[in-house]
């Protein structure tokens, strides 16, 4: 497997014409359910050209994949690409060794100083089954064993195609059109994240993952069901509080982070049409970066095909 491949998985699991658009006040969306659509157009305030907002879903079966209508129009007419992170840094190779450096613990600390012998044992035996030797990861971090632990977790599946991901696919189709490509965070703010996660409660959320391992398959399947439906409330949900893992972390993960993409938005939609590609768990639901945008003054409409 390369490492481009290997380090992109990681960042990823971690990680929108002929087209009408169905127009809702400020007020309703406050006060109703979001339309089931990946795709939302920007317009309004002191907005001289539309920018639009597309969700992700990271990591996706090949066969699962595809683009909303609409998604490849909004591109074209866009200026700019933003995505979670500039994918530009992404595939830099220094940039994915810097990442590989940070991914693991310090102080020399190792999972068998954060686990009990008993629970150590279930993940050795989890990774073996895998064919991934827990020895070589034992000093990571523990939320990053958590993405190798997942049962949907394929090593090759990047590399064999069997997996897509869309930040890849959309940057693909930025660079074809040359259009220049942004981030609204870095590795480094990512990394941090975990960061601010104590090692012992990381460790706690791996055990999680491995004792749920058996529903895990089934979840991943649910969730790109959901994707598929584009249901971005539920998605929300999930990624939120939902998501008993991420537990008194939704803040910092979530919500957190979507408060401070909006300045960023704000000023580059202001330039230029802008795409901004993030993952659908983060458009929904009260503090999701669709309701955020329309409590600063913005129309967000949801981009429909034509009937």
């Amino acid at each position: 497997m390369k490492l481009k491949h290997f380090v992109l998985l990681i960042v990823l699991s971690f990680l929108a014409f002929s087209c009408k658009t169905t127009k809702l006040s400020t007020e309703d969306i406050m006060n109703k359910r979001l339309d089931d659509a990946l795709l939302w157009k920007v317009e309004g305030k002191n907005l001289k050209q539309p920018s639009y907002v597309f969700g992700t879903i990271h990591i996706i079966p090949d066969e699962d994949y595809f683009l909303p209508d609409g998604t490849l129009s909004a591109i074209d007419q866009s200026q700019k690409v933003f995505f979670e992170i500039d994918m530009n840094e992404m595939t830099d190779i220094s940039s994915q060794m810097g990442l590989l450096k940070k991914a693991f613990m310090s102080d020399g600390q190792t999972l068998k100083d954060l686990v009990s012998e008993e629970d150590y044992g279930l993940i050795e035996a989890h990774f073996k089954k895998m064919g991934l030797p827990l020895f070589l990861f034992e000093k990571m971090k523990p939320m990053f064993l958590t993405v190798f632990a997942s049962s949907d977790f394929d090593p090759n599946g990047m590399q064999t195609g069997a997996l897509k991901s869309y930040e890849m696919e959309i940057f693909e189709i930025a660079n074809r059109s040359s259009k220049d490509v942004g981030g609204l965070e870095t590795i480094d703010f990512q990394i941090g994240l975990f960061d601010s996660i104590p090692y012992p409660e990381q460790a706690k959320m791996l055990m999680e993952t491995i004792k749920n391992g058996d529903t895990g398959g089934v979840d991943f399947d649910r969730t790109v069901k959901m994707y598929k439906s584009q249901n971005i409330t539920a998605m929300a949900d999930l990624s939120g509080s939902g998501d008993e893992q991420l537990g008194n972390y939704e803040e910092i993960l979530l919500n957190k982070r979507n408060r401070a993409w909006i300045p960023i938005m704000k000023e580059s939609m202001e330039k230029e049409t802008t795409f901004f590609a993030v993952g659908a768990g983060h458009l929904g639901g009260e503090n999701g970066v669709i309701k955020l945008l329309m409590k600063e003054g913005y129309i967000l409409s949801s981009v429909k095909p034509n009937p």
